[in-house]
């Protein structure tokens, strides 16, 4: 009987074979068919006080449409990812600010857009605390480790001028199979996309995006967030077919 059961779940469309089957993920078998997930992304936003209120407004609403374009959101939806918002700035200040949701239907991917746009500022006038952002984000990985691939999307407008390193973080980050991938705002530092290059992105492909300026940021943001999905996520699908 058990065995029937067992059988009948996994051979209905769309389950998800676990990569490891052990016991604890046999009894996720018997219990019910796992829900396939591409890709858990993690949107970590920088609200330092070099950014002013009309350029946090730009990052909010430019990375709320970028998560509704046609192409980014049916992506989103194919692969069941999982997503979630942080704010960070200085050390001790980060802030989950939007927790993990799975974005399943177009239902949900709108209704986690709307509160990306509505996400009020936590903080003003803090550091850049780079590496404390990576410290803090990785450990939310492990709630979602039924996603394929994991990615820590983090855009900046400076170098990273307190607290631990971003590099000391790659070694933790690499073997937790996380990767990072970046926005480099240079408002005001122009070779910060170097140093995102050499300091602050890790894993197999690992990219960054440069926008000029803040009025650059939700074209840039849209074209990063098509290179992580459409090319890897949803891997094999013609966008709008």
């Amino acid at each position: 009987m058990i065995a029937a059961t067992w059988q009948d779940k996994v051979s209905k469309p769309g389950y998800c074979w676990p990569m490891r089957l052990t016991v604890a993920s046999l009894l996720t078998v018997l219990g019910g068919p796992a829900v396939c997930c591409d890709l858990a992304l993690a949107l970590a936003v920088d609200v330092s006080g070099s950014v002013d209120a009309q350029e946090y407004r730009i990052q909010m609403d430019g990375l709320a449409a970028a998560l509704r374009d046609g192409v980014i959101s049916e992506a989103l939806v194919r692969g069941r990812a999982e997503v979630m918002l942080v704010q960070w700035t200085g050390s001790s200040r980060q802030q989950i600010t939007v927790p993990w949701m799975r974005i399943d239907s177009f239902a949900a991917l709108d209704q986690f857009a709307d509160r990306v746009a509505a996400d009020n500022r936590i903080w003003r006038n803090y550091s850049t605390a780079i590496g404390e952002a990576l410290a803090f984000v990785m450990p939310a990985f492990q709630q979602v480790g039924h996603c394929k691939r994991h990615l820590i999307d983090i855009s900046g407008d400076g170098l990273s001028n307190e607290g631990i390193a971003p590099t000391a973080l790659h070694p933790g980050l690499k073997r937790a199979g996380i990767t990072v991938n970046a926005i480099a705002i240079e408002a005001s530092e122009s070779d910060l996309t170097a140093y995102f290059y050499e300091n602050v992105i890790v894993g197999e492909g690992a990219f960054v995006v440069p926008a000029r300026s803040f009025a650059e940021y939700p074209a840039r943001i849209r074209k990063k967030l098509l290179r992580e999905v459409t090319r890897q996520t949803a891997r094999g699908f013609v966008p709008g077919q």
